[in-house]
């Protein structure tokens, strides 16, 4: 019987309405909801899911595969930057040599061609494109 003493202070200590109490209630649960999704990790997409995504929709699947292989290329690019800001040896250099958002599928492509059976199904596709940097713009 404590709950209801609680409540019953709450409600007067307030002094809203029922309806008013509800809808704070009903804010503060979207508010919990929505900083628990803001924390969720995000995860890379897979090797797997990414021919998935290319052969569910046959207009526009390479489209999207390509949009989703230049933003991880970037990624890739912007993290080891980052981790050259913080003090570690770079892995990429690209040595004045320019880097075309367009060139991101044949790189994806070429280092699973280059190291076919290397891969498997369940690894990122982060993994391939950045062993694929590191391999074509290696630091001397």
């Amino acid at each position: 019987m404590l709950l209801p003493g609680v409540i019953w202070r709450w409600q007067n200590r307030f002094n809203m309405p029922r309806t008013q109490q509800s809808t704070a209630f009903q804010l503060a649960a979207i508010g919990v909801f929505l900083g628990v999704l803001w924390c969720a990790p995000a995860y890379a997409m897979t090797l797997r899911e990414l021919r998935a995504l290319e052969k569910s929709d046959t207009r526009q699947g390479a489209n999207y595969i390509n949009y989703y292989l230049v933003g991880v290329m970037e990624g890739a690019l912007e993290a080891q930057a980052q981790d050259v800001r913080n003090g570690a040896k770079p892995s990429i250099c690209l040595s004045g040599r320019r880097l075309q958002p367009s060139m991101a599928r044949s790189l994806f492509d070429t280092e699973l061609k280059r190291n076919e059976g290397v891969y498997e199904a369940d690894m990122s596709v982060q993994l391939v494109l950045t062993n694929a940097l590191a391999s074509v713009y290696p630091c001397q």
